[in-house]
């Protein structure tokens, strides 16, 4: 269901919550945890299909964001490999005058995310963490100038199916304001929208749990240099090869070809200057990756 070749346009919502303050509701943490650093990253995930059948479009919401600020825009990018999965958030988020949110762009991989970013420059881009051509991160890395404009600066907000640490702390490290997940309400994730463009950091409740750990344990792990060289893609093949997964098994259950698998595994070794697959398994499982 990948849209990798799919043309750029514009798309729609899942569900999550996001929490603090109001049970349900959404959670903002204003501070260095937008844009501080942890470690790791990586991890496989499905896109949800969930309808936000709490949260009706086309019906005025009282706690819309739009409501309590007339007249209040923001410009926003999706970026999600499952076209359905757009469609859903550009319905359910992208109705202008009930919500303020103006969806100006989407891309389904890596290269598009940035191709789009950098020409329709919005102030938030909702961010999956799981991408063709190496991931959420990836785009991270590739749009940090923009990040870093002091005028006109992009935000990026991660919304993702996944919950595992190791992703929340990887795109928080990258430069991410926030992560919710796909669970999330489409009201709460206008608010989070918001709160983003504002320069707020913005975490599903549970989540927030690992930025505070990660950020605030003494003994945390240093930063795998090693493992930083590779993309997001280049550690989910890494791992399923070291759980001795064959590459046609890897190509079914990561939608790729044999051959981008092949090639995959083919820089992982460069990189770790690894010779075979099976030095490249003790190296994942000396590192608990396995």
């Amino acid at each position: 269901m990948s849209d990798a070749n799919e043309p750029t346009g514009a798309a729609g919502p899942d569900a999550g919550t996001t929490g603090a303050g109001t049970a349900g509701g959404p959670a903002a943490a204003t501070g260095a945890a937008g844009s501080a650093g942890a470690a790791g990253a990586a991890g496989v995930g499905a896109p949800s299909g969930a309808a936000l059948a709490n949260d009706p479009a086309g019906a005025p919401d009282p706690a819309d964001p739009a409501g309590s600020a007339p007249g209040r825009r923001v410009r926003v990018v999706l970026v999600d490999d499952h076209r359905m999965f757009r469609t859903g958030v550009q319905a359910e988020i992208g109705q202008t005058e009930r919500t303020g949110v103006e969806v100006v762009g989407e891309a389904a991989d890596v290269d598009q995310a940035v191709t789009v970013i950098t020409a329709t420059r919005p102030e938030v881009v909702l961010l999956d963490v799981h991408l063709p051509g190496g991931g959420g991160v990836e785009v991270l890395r590739r749009c940090s100038p923009l990040m870093a404009d002091a005028e006109q600066p992009v935000r990026f907000l991660a919304l993702s199916v996944s919950d595992a640490a190791e992703d929340v702390i990887g795109v928080i490290r990258g430069g991410a304001r926030g992560y919710v997940t796909k669970t999330i309400t489409g009201t709460d994730l206008v608010d989070s929208v918001f709160r983003v463009q504002d320069g707020d950091a913005v975490f599903s409740p549970r989540l927030a749990g690992f930025v505070l750990d990660a950020f605030a344990s003494t003994d945390a792990p240093p930063v795998d240099e090693d493992l930083d060289r590779l993309t997001q893609r280049e550690r989910e093949v890494l791992r399923l090869i070291a759980r001795g997964y064959a590459y046609k098994e890897i190509a079914k259950q990561l939608f790729i070809s044999v051959k981008t698998v092949e090639s995959h595994v083919s820089a992982v070794l460069r990189k770790l200057q690894l010779s075979n697959r099976h030095e490249l398994t003790r190296w994942a499982t000396a590192r608990r990756l396995v």
